[in-house]
């Protein structure tokens, strides 16, 4: 939510021009005059700094620029109407009475969503969007009684949604960013910054082909603002699917964990045992489950695919590791590995550059299926701009690439 957000009934009345090709006939469509309709239009091209139709004797005629605004209005439309349609099933409402409810809602109603959706506060939700706190109230609860659902409980810790919040929360950053994503391809189109790309990354893609890819984007479009967040699986997930990141990049999973989302294969991507270049197990021609077990372990946390591979290594009521470290952080487990006598399962790619440098090395031990699906989760029915379909396909030909590069 980087940009302005602007009157709601604007921007209805903005795609209801482009649509019907008359002031007349979408001011008849949103319920405003037609005076106030070409007013709101005006308004809409001052703040963006283009024109968005051209008017003629014969009738209206969006820009290029219009063009593509509107078709983000739409889609910022169709995820707001989603997120109503949640609470409308829940109230029970007759589809007569609220078939657009979504029309009645305040951009003023949707900033304090979200942002005591983010705050969990009140005080502090009103203070990171500039307004006051009976402002923010009043909007959080006009917004409530308009639903005619509850959306929020007070707690101990502070403010808790409601389920149904939460559904709408998810739509309504879905929203805005389609709204910010306007505002890049204006600029875009107009030759300004490059754009934004957020990037949801987990282990193997920081060592290994986001950096590349990067580089790779900036090298051509050095104004691109990049945003990278790390983290584990599920919150990356979250963040995807409420629109604060654009691509996940990791292992797949299989089943796709939820249906908005979409994946795509990169390549395969093996395990290893790795340790120190002069571990003593590195000269032992035949490594037993037993000397594996006499070692000290560094694992992820569980639910990593990593840490499900090694508990298949030692199962219950046979040797186990008494010493185990549980951390994700790269940085150390690559110290430990280089100072110690520790071992770890790791992705062979993730260790290339400290193989190339004598710092690291696998076991002669071949592990079985341990090939996992590296590749790309998108959200189902996202629509990229031009900057980071850019970076997806070279994000796409460097991951396919991956096995010839490292």
């Amino acid at each position: 939510m980087d940009g302005v957000i602007p009157n709601l009934k604007h921007l209805r009345a903005c795609e209801a021009v482009l649509r019907t090709g008359s002031f007349s006939a979408a001011a008849n469509e949103v319920f405003m005059s037609q005076p106030a309709v070409t007013q709101a239009v005006a308004k809409l091209e001052m703040v963006l700094g283009s024109v968005l139709f051209d008017r003629r004797p014969e009738g209206v005629f969006a820009t290029d620029i219009g063009r593509l605004f509107v078709n983000r209005v739409g889609r910022m439309q169709h995820y707001l109407a989603t997120g109503m349609a949640e609470i409308m099933r829940s109230a029970r409402r007759q589809h007569g009475q609220t078939a657009k409810l979504h029309h009645l809602v305040t951009s003023v109603q949707l900033r304090a969503l979200v942002a005591i959706a983010e705050a969990g506060n009140f005080s502090l939700a009103a203070r990171s969007i500039g307004i006051s706190q009976p402002s923010l109230h009043r909007a959080a609860r006009d917004l409530e009684h308009l639903c005619a659902v509850p959306l929020f409980e007070k707690a101990s810790s502070g403010i808790l949604l409601t389920k149904l919040a939460e559904i709408l929360v998810m739509n309504t950053k879905l929203a805005l960013m389609e709204l910010d994503q306007a505002y890049d391809e204006i600029e875009a189109w107009k030759g300004g910054r490059g754009g934004r790309v957020a990037i949801g990354s987990m282990p193997l893609a920081r060592s290994a082909i986001l950096p590349a890819a990067v580089n790779d984007l900036l090298g051509q479009a050095p104004d691109t603002r990049i945003s990278i967040i790390d983290g584990p699986y599920r919150e990356l997930l979250f963040a995807l699917r409420h629109g604060d990141i654009d691509i996940l990049i990791g292992a797949l999973r299989d089943p796709v964990p939820v249906d908005d989302v979409v994946q795509e294969r990169l390549f395969d991507d093996p395990l290893a045992i790795v340790a120190r270049v002069n571990h003593p197990l590195m000269t032992k021609d035949n490594i037993t489950l037993n000397d594996l077990a006499a070692c000290a372990w560094i694992v992820p946390r569980r639910g990593a695919p990593t840490r499900e591979y090694f508990e298949t290594m030692f199962p219950d009521g046979g040797p186990r590791p008494q010493s185990v470290i549980v951390t994700g952080s790269l940085v150390l487990i690559r110290r430990l590995l280089s100072t110690s006598n520790q071992l770890t399962i790791i992705s062979r790619h993730q260790i290339a550059q400290e193989e190339k440098y004598g710092e690291l090395r696998r076991l002669p031990l071949a592990l079985s299926d341990t090939e996992r699906p590296i590749g790309i989760t998108t959200r189902k029915g996202w629509s990229p701009t031009a900057i980071q379909r850019d970076f997806l396909s070279r994000l796409t030909d460097i991951g396919r690439r991956a096995n010839e590069i490292w």
